[in-house]
């Protein structure tokens, strides 16, 4: 038994090994023949072995589980989305904005080819892949693992030691090559073509049976190690991470300077034609991780990476009409309806006409010949009007004047490209909108509840705002249509449950025009309350960190309005929180006295989000550049010179890590 047990490690071990050599060294050792006699002997073993079962043993490549429903999983770190760019200024802004908050002068880059795929996020411990996760809305995924295992370009286990437990990210793409032959097949036995690589490679991850997915030729490639600073560099992360097995991108290259990644972009604007996967663009990375963690993120972006989008496609179609969508702010966005157009593998029929100057500065017709472009935006956009098609009777677009739902007559204010909807009480659109926004994922979070439902339950009058969620009774919700009272139950359930949703998030859920997640959390976390941000007047609001005049008038005048008073109070009656839970705050001490700091550098004692913590901790406030109201600095290991001259100049204090930790040990 023990000689079965030695044979069949052995033939996993020397499997990987080969699996490893041909598809992310693409050097193979021995033929496609040898390496299957191998494989069989192991499948053989392993059937009349079950005791020796590994899951991660090579011949479960095949395939074979099937998965009805997918869980879904939060990630233990949030997967962003990148800035776009598309010009050389862009990317000119973009470091500026990097070296002054770096406080130096000049920074290394990584470049790399934008992958056209599904993201997908691994995480290993002791060296064996344990699950794999879709990229989702970015907090949380699908849990795809039983597919993942079937492609041959991840491996189960790793060729050598590498961390004990981490995650590690990347792309699913099928190949060109693969994609073609997977349409062939599918011609041949009778079925529709798939229309892009990318859209298949993302379905294929949502296969229930694995043996499916297995029969695909999907590869990956894998961009980044998160959470660990051990190898310094970004670069060396990638090459350790390829010599324990995993497939990185080969033509990934270290720059020093923009003009250095403007000749990789136009390099591989031209080239990316020879290539056999899909790719729309480059991302430039700083690549020091010290400095990436300096950076940060921003609500949406990592401040560290950007992404250059190549010239997007176009192809021509015929405007046919135009829709006038109402948004939850009662803002007016004029959408083009199009003969269907091949563009960039999927079919078009819709395009982003913006708003009335861009009709009118582009002297865009219904019937006219229009050139569609797929840019960075998820809907295309019309960019030009091939006039020499131009019918002869065509006439320019008369915009509209009152709302397409409620028919309230347009107001636009001067300065603002878009036309808006006054009637912000009376709209069903406009209402619909706001409470979809007040119980999505990031706001109350309430489950059992989305658009749909919203338009059920507003249609059939039971609700005409948020606050009448809370009065909602299950009797009157289980009549509705598909409504049974499972469903309503797990309604009444979701929205007992958000009565506890912290305040920040709460502040969020109201929809204050320009009061994003960040923002809320900041203003949540200064007033404390909501009657303190209510009565608060513009000077002490733009006195706040990050809020500038917009916001701070948006603020005023939704409070000042009735109405919203009004919500606000029964929401307050049902027992919504409306103030920080103090006794669920990690603050430890007042010793810093809302002081604002700026830290800079690598540090010894803490890690730069630890740092960060404690400073709030002690009540203090960490600002990410410095200026005059800057009260001291926290200067660790390689801090920009250019930060320490700015802060010698503008005589702020500048303090080590140790004095830091003598302020607060001495509080």
């Amino acid at each position: 038994m023990e000689n079965i047990a030695q044979r069949i490690n052995t033939l996993r071990k020397t499997l990987r090994e080969h699996n490893y050599n041909y598809y992310v060294l693409d050097a193979p050792t021995i033929s496609d023949y040898e390496f299957d006699l191998l494989l069989k002997e192991l499948e053989s073993l392993e059937k009349r072995y079950p005791e020796f079962y590994d899951p991660n043993s090579p011949t479960l490549r095949v395939g074979g589980e099937v998965t009805k429903n997918f869980e879904t999983v939060t990630h233990r770190n949030r997967m962003y989305s990148l800035d776009n760019s598309y010009s050389k200024e862009d990317l000119y802004e973009w470091e500026k904005r990097i070296l002054k908050l770096l406080g130096t002068e000049a920074v290394e880059y990584t470049c790399e080819l934008k992958f056209d795929g599904a993201s997908i996020n691994l995480t290993y411990k002791d060296d064996k892949l344990v699950q794999g996760v879709t990229r989702g809305d970015g907090y949380q995924g699908d849990n795809v693992t039983a597919n993942v295992k079937t492609i041959k370009s991840i491996p189960l286990v790793l060729q050598k030691p590498f961390l004990e437990e981490f995650e590690i990210r990347g792309e699913i793409i099928l190949p060109l090559a693969g994609f073609k032959q997977l349409n062939e097949q599918r011609i041949e036995d009778g079925f529709e073509p798939f229309s892009n690589p990318r859209n298949t490679a993302s379905g294929s991850l949502k296969m229930q049976d694995s043996r499916e997915v297995a029969k695909r030729p999907l590869d990956c490639l894998l961009y980044q190690v998160v959470g660990s600073n051990r190898f310094l560099t970004h670069y060396n992360t990638l090459l350790e991470a390829k010599k324990v097995g995993f497939k990185v991108p080969e033509d990934i290259k270290v720059c020093s300077s923009l003009q250095e990644v403007f000749a990789f972009i136009e390099y591989w604007d031209k080239a990316r034609h020879q290539l056999d996967y899909e790719t729309d663009g480059v991302v430039i990375k700083v690549n020091s991780l010290a400095q990436q963690e300096e950076l940060g993120y921003t609500a949406k972006y990592p401040r560290w990476a950007i992404a250059y989008k190549f010239k997007a496609e176009q192809a021509i179609s015929r405007l046919l009409s135009i829709d006038y969508q109402v948004g939850r702010t009662g803002a007016i966005t004029p959408v083009a309806n199009l003969q269907p157009v091949q563009l960039a593998g999927t079919i078009v029929k819709r395009a982003s006409l913006h708003n009335a100057d861009q009709i009118e500065k582009l002297d865009i017709r219904v019937n006219d010949t229009v050139f569609v472009e797929k840019g960075g935006e998820i809907i295309p956009k019309i960019v030009g009007v091939d006039l020499s098609q131009r019918l002869k009777d065509s006439k320019p677009v008369a915009y509209i004047t009152h709302c397409p739902d409620c028919g309230t007559l347009l107001e636009r204010k001067e300065g603002d490209a878009k036309h808006y909807c006054p009637n912000h009480y009376g709209c069903p659109t406009q209402i619909k909108g706001r409470i979809e926004h007040f119980i999505s994922r990031k706001a109350m979070n309430i489950d059992g509840l989305g658009a749909e439902t919203i338009a059920l339950l507003f249609d059939a009058g039971l609700i005409h705002n948020y606050a009448d969620l809370y009065e909602l009774k299950k009797e009157a919700i289980i009549p509705l249509e598909r409504m049974a009272e499972k469903s309503a139950d797990n309604i009444i359930k979701g929205i007992e449950a958000s009565k506890k949703i912290p305040f920040e998030k709460l502040l969020y859920a109201l929809g204050i025009r320009y009061v994003g997640e960040t923002v809320a959390k900041k203003l949540a976390f200064h007033f404390k309350d909501i009657d303190t941000l209510m009565s608060t007047d513009f000077e002490h609001l733009i006195a706040v960190d990050e809020i500038g005049e917009s916001i701070a008038r948006s603020l005023i005048d939704f409070f000042n309005d009735l109405l919203n008073i009004q919500l606000i109070d029964r929401l307050k009656k049902y027992g919504l929180q409306f103030k920080i839970d103090e006794s669920k705050s990690t603050i430890q001490s007042d010793i810093l006295g809302r002081k604002k700091i700026v830290i800079s550098g690598v540090f010894t004692k803490f890690s730069r989000n630890e740092l960060k913590q404690s400073i709030e901790d002690n009540g203090g406030k960490v600002s990410s550049s410095i200026s005059k109201n800057t009260d001291f600095l926290i200067a660790g290991d390689k801090m920009g010179p250019a930060k320490r001259t700015k802060a010698e100049s503008l005589g702020v204090p500048i303090i080590s890590e140790e004095d830091y930790i003598g302020m607060i040990f001495k509080g």
